[in-house]
């Protein structure tokens, strides 16, 4: 039988761990990630038995688990797609946009950076009026342009540029338009973050364009969920000592929290009906 919503073949109780556990990397690899909760119903096992396989696979070296599921293992020169990190950590990004864009003031200039988290706090910028937007996300500019008509929506202006896979548009143009603004605050996300490389990207032009938008902002906000800490890209864009407001989610270790609340400005962690700030240096 097949299962429509995950693609996993169904398997009876019987299945052995590792016809179990191909089917589990088959639909990592075709789709980029996979939800314990999927594969426990396309499976027919149970969530414990799901978890110890994603285990196995990890050991292994053949994906990367993340809270409620996995993803496909991923090195430092390559990224996944809109499409498939849109589908993960949603609820910590919905929260961590919430907290993002509440240090958003009316008739701000405010650049935002390419990613699903920015996009998710692009989403509640949409009615804070007279706010100006640089940005150069493909889906966010698509997002403004598609809202209903509004008098007081954002002016958005779109750099231009080459697109990533991560549809960011990034190169030469892309930074001599960055070049000659100015932006009150600048919210970005990131591909990984850690104490020794700060932010990283797995892109060198994308990296490049973020260092571009950094230079020409007054505030960096850094919007990132628990399960980018201690992922390193290709390369650095950020130190952690440039960073404003660093905004996560309580899934944050408190060994992380504890580097983030001495190295940034401020630290924001939200969680299911609470937020911690914590004064950085």
């Amino acid at each position: 039988m097949y299962h429509e919503e995950s693609g996993v073949a169904v398997a009876d109780q019987g299945l052995l761990a590792k016809q179990r556990r191909a089917l589990i990397l088959e639909a990592v690899r075709r789709d980029g990630a996979v939800r314990v909760s999927d594969l426990v119903a396309s499976l027919g096992v149970s969530d414990m038995t799901v978890r110890r396989d994603l285990d196995a696979l990890e050991r292994r070296g053949m994906l990367e688990k993340v809270h409620g599921g996995a993803v496909a293992t991923v090195g430092s020169g390559e990224e996944p797609g809109f499409d498939v990190k849109s589908g993960l950590e949603s609820a910590a990004k919905a929260s961590i946009a919430d907290a993002a864009a509440a240090l958003v003031k009316p008739g701000s200039v405010v650049g935002l950076g390419a990613g699903t988290t920015t996009h998710a706090v692009a989403k509640r910028l949409l009615n804070i009026p007279d706010l100006t937007l640089v940005t150069n996300s493909l889906p966010i500019e698509q997002l403004f342009r598609n809202s209903v008509p509004n008098a007081q929506a954002p002016t958005v202006l779109l750099t231009g540029g080459a697109a990533t896979r991560s549809e960011a548009l990034v190169g030469p143009i892309a930074d001599r338009t960055i070049e000659s603004l100015h932006m009150d605050v600048l919210i970005l996300g990131t591909h990984g973050v850690s104490e020794r490389e700060g932010l990283t990207s797995p892109n060198l032009a994308e990296a490049q364009t973020n260092r571009v938008f950094i230079s020409r902002t007054r505030q960096v906000v850094v919007a990132a969920d628990h399960t980018k800490w201690g992922t390193v890209g290709l390369s650095t864009f950020a130190e952690l000592g440039q960073i404003g407001f660093f905004v996560t989610d309580a899934g944050l270790s408190v060994e992380a929290r504890s580097v983030l609340g001495e190295r940034v400005g401020q630290l924001i962690v939200v969680g299911v009906g609470e937020e911690q700030r914590g004064n950085g240096r």
